[in-house]
């Protein structure tokens, strides 16, 4: 078998491989410009502090103009009462949308949910609209979880629905119908708007409230509500971003 054989080449020279590794490093791209290896020292590092709240939807801001958030989603069913209006309801359901959870409505009035609903996603289907009894079993787990909004009215009926891990159920009542008492104690958790005082009355009696409080209920602002558990109460104001309120208006106590 034959060989073919090739000249020595003549070694390089200083300068041609200079020339040479200059060559190679415009191959990765611009340099980029100089700066400080360290913006803040070690000892400044330790005097950094982020303030983190608790992981939910955001509600509004309490007294103290602080974040205040509403932890929907858990490992068991959380069912929480609204006595109020449906602007705050669609807030909500927006917000808990904006989180990643799926949205299912059961309502007597789908007229008032749809645009909300075909708006919601950005063309994704985040939110339905059902009408009373034709919402079936939603699927809720920690990867996709659920609320379910029932807005029947001020005597809405028991859902067919089974309770599940990572599905709540957010329930309006625009004011208390003869039934108050059982829903209101059913519940986890209560958010009162601006009620008369024969309604802040019994509300007073079922959550155990203040004379304070009780008071003040059928004084609150539209964009004012009172959340309330058994053992703790605050009243949270709610303002609209500039998309809600180009969506749903300023807001309103009725509708």
């Amino acid at each position: 078998m034959a060989y073919q054989t090739y000249p020595a080449q003549a070694p390089s020279d200083g300068n041609e491989k200079i020339r040479a590794v200059a060559r190679i490093r415009a191959g990765f791209g611009l340099r980029g410009p100089r700066r400080e290896r360290h913006v803040l020292t070690a000892e400044d590092i330790g005097a950094l502090s982020f303030p983190v709240g608790d992981d939910g939807v955001l509600i509004g801001e309490d007294q103290q103009r602080r974040p205040a958030v509403l932890g929907l989603f858990r490992p068991t069913a959380y069912d929480v009462v609204l006595v109020g209006g449906l602007w705050t309801a669609q807030i909500i359901a927006l917000r808990a949308a904006a989180t990643g959870a799926r949205i299912a409505v059961e309502t007597a009035r789908p007229h008032l949910w749809a645009p909300l609903a075909q708006a919601a996603g950005g063309g994704q289907p985040c939110m339905t609209v059902h009408p009373f009894g034709r919402i079936g079993p939603q699927g809720a787990s920690v990867s996709a979880p659920v609320l379910v909004v029932r807005d029947l009215g001020a005597k809405p009926p028991r859902s067919r629905l089974s309770a599940s891990p990572w599905q709540s159920t957010l329930t309006l009542l625009p004011h208390l119908g003869p039934n108050a008492a059982r829903v209101l104690n059913a519940a986890d958790l209560v958010g009162v708007q601006r009620v008369a005082p024969p309604e802040a009355e019994l509300i007073g009696r079922v959550l155990s409230l203040g004379s304070q409080d009780i008071a003040g209920l059928p004084t609150l602002s539209d964009n004012f509500t009172l959340w309330a558990t058994r053992i703790r109460r605050q009243f949270i104001r709610l303002e609209p971003g500039a998309a809600e309120g180009q969506l749903l208006g300023g807001p309103r106590r009725m509708d």
